[in-house]
């Protein structure tokens, strides 16, 4: 027997995102929500409804789907598509209903979706605009990672995402004591990577993959010389490097 619509738009959710229905309602078991795992804010639910509530002429009882718009305009051409109407039981100005009865394409009920889970995302998780890339300078403390045997042991490894790192920056890794210097030039090859780490040291909500591309000697770019050189005086966290130092880096 081939899925309904409405079990493709949760297995859909499911599979993309890993986010369960929730059923918030003790009288009403169909009625299922969706929310970010971060912000707690819907993206979707799906409701059972008469068709007559969602401008069909039957009152036969239907599967709808309701999902945020951020955008008016594309939010007054969706509605007069057919299948698509203002949002039944929520806010008619950012929210739609779909029907999920065949009226609009499975693929777009999915484009659908994906708009509305980016437009209540929290802010660190919207997309981001395009810039030129960027070089960084990133902390590593060899108390709680050893980068070095990580390094020897793969040319690519995940590493905490810094804010404002996108993919395509540069980042230089400055090891800390005992060797208190950079060691590694890494590439940013794929940010916002999920995940949940916890300790009394240290939090992580998101991973970035960075690519190694070169390394330095553990005499060049000390931290006495990025001191006394490039008037970097502490490493403590994701921070742009001088136009001076990245020359050097560079061309080392």
């Amino acid at each position: 027997m081939s899925k309904s619509l409405k079990d493709k738009v949760f297995a859909y959710i499911d599979e993309k995102y890993l986010v369960k229905p929730e059923y918030p309602w003790e009288r009403d078991n169909t009625s299922a929500v969706f929310r970010h795992k971060d912000n707690r804010k819907w993206f979707a639910l799906v409701m059972n409804v008469s068709g007559s509530k969602t401008g069909l002429e039957s009152d036969e009882v239907i599967p709808v789907l309701n999902l945020k718009t951020d955008d008016p305009v594309f939010h007054d051409l969706l509605i007069k598509q057919k299948g698509i109407i203002p949002a039944y039981h929520m806010n008619k100005r950012s929210w739609i209903t779909v029907r999920l009865n065949g009226d609009v394409p499975e693929g777009n009920v999915f484009d659908l979706i994906d708009a509305s889970f980016i437009a209540t995302a929290s802010k660190k998780r919207k997309p981001r605009k395009e810039r030129e890339a960027k070089e960084w300078i990133i902390p590593s403390n060899p108390k709680y990672y050893d980068v070095i045997k990580a390094f020897k042991e793969s040319g690519t490894i995940d590493w905490k995402q810094g804010r404002g790192i996108m993919t395509g920056d540069t980042v230089f890794l400055y090891v800390g004591a005992p060797v208190s210097a950079i060691l590694y030039k890494c590439k940013v090859i794929e940010t916002d990577i999920p995940y949940d780490y916890h300790d009394k040291n240290l939090t992580i909500t998101s991973l970035m993959k960075i690519k190694l591309i070169k390394q330095y000697e553990p005499d060049e770019f000390t931290f006495a010389r990025l001191n006394d050189e490039f008037k970097i005086f502490a490493v403590r966290g994701p921070r742009g490097t001088t136009s001076s130092l990245s020359a050097a880096l560079n061309d080392y």
